[in-house]
């Protein structure tokens, strides 16, 4: 009986398929977006090659479309469906917070890996040295010039900050329908006044993404800083709020979208 209920538990987990698809292409996708932005605006041939305004300033755009990406990727028909994690630190907190089980979490946190692998290839193939180019690096995140404590100081603190806001708004009915506004928003910042301190990641996929073709030898700060904030983030709203208040893991929830999660909305509620 044991058996046959972990079966059909099984069956049942595997149809998410579609989940977990989404996941890896749209972070295949972010990946392509971004080494696309950075050669538009980084490489040397670029015609905004010359501009050189304040740093702020000058890294501003990248921010900007990176921010507005993050957003079309939410707000998707795709990204509605799986939830638009795209960020194995997001998934791992929601899995915490237990709106997700561990074989979905284990899953998204696979196809978020693969897919934000086989998107920087894609890149490299298609921009070959333009990618490549130290202006691009295949937007490697790495430490600054500050240092390794202050890395992973700043990817804790903005990791802390994106979720403990993506918490706050998508669990108030009136913000909820803003969240992925809130955190496109917060990317966008994020890479104009942070990435001097960290290259700005809070995603251990993404990093590890670029480190394929870039190295780098402080990997661990993005695997090990994003997932610690976030996981801080979800600490404290549930100390404040309880568990009961998450009302799914997705970051925008649509009504009449398949959902996988422990979900607590209803059409009645939604």
């Amino acid at each position: 009986m044991v058996g046959r209920h972990r079966t059909a538990s099984m069956t049942t987990t595997l149809s998410h398929w579609r989940e977990y698809a989404i996941e890896g292409c749209c972070l295949g996708v972010f990946m392509l977006s971004a080494v696309a932005f950075a050669i538009a605006l980084q490489h040397p041939r670029s015609p905004f090659a010359g501009w050189t305004p304040p740093a702020p300033l000058a890294r501003a755009p990248m921010g900007i479309a990176m921010g507005l990406t993050s957003v079309a990727l939410i707000y998707s028909p795709a990204g509605r469906r799986s939830g638009a994690h795209l960020n194995p630190a997001v998934t791992l907190t929601y899995f915490r917070l237990g709106k997700i089980a561990a074989f979905d979490a284990g899953a998204y946190i696979g196809a978020q890996f693969a897919g934000g692998a086989l998107g920087m290839c894609v890149a490299a193939i298609v921009f070959r040295r333009f990618a490549a180019d130290a202006a691009v690096n295949y937007v490697a995140t790495m430490p600054g010039t500050a240092g390794v404590p202050s890395a992973f100081a700043a990817e804790a603190a903005i990791s802390f900050v994106m979720m403990l806001t993506v918490l706050v708004t998508s669990n108030v009915r009136r913000l909820a329908p803003w969240t992925g506004v809130a955190a496109g928003a917060l990317v966008a910042a994020f890479i104009t006044f942070e990435a001097p301190l960290s290259g700005m990641s809070m995603n251990p996929a993404r990093s590890a993404a670029s480190a394929i073709f870039a190295g780098g030898s402080s990997l661990w700060i993005y695997f090990a800083a994003p997932s610690l904030g976030m996981l801080a983030a979800a600490e404290i709203f549930q100390r404040l709020h309880g568990s009961a208040r998450v009302r799914c893991a997705k970051l925008h929830h649509k009504c009449g979208t398949p959902c996988i999660f422990q979900c607590g909305y209803t059409e009645k509620t939604a």
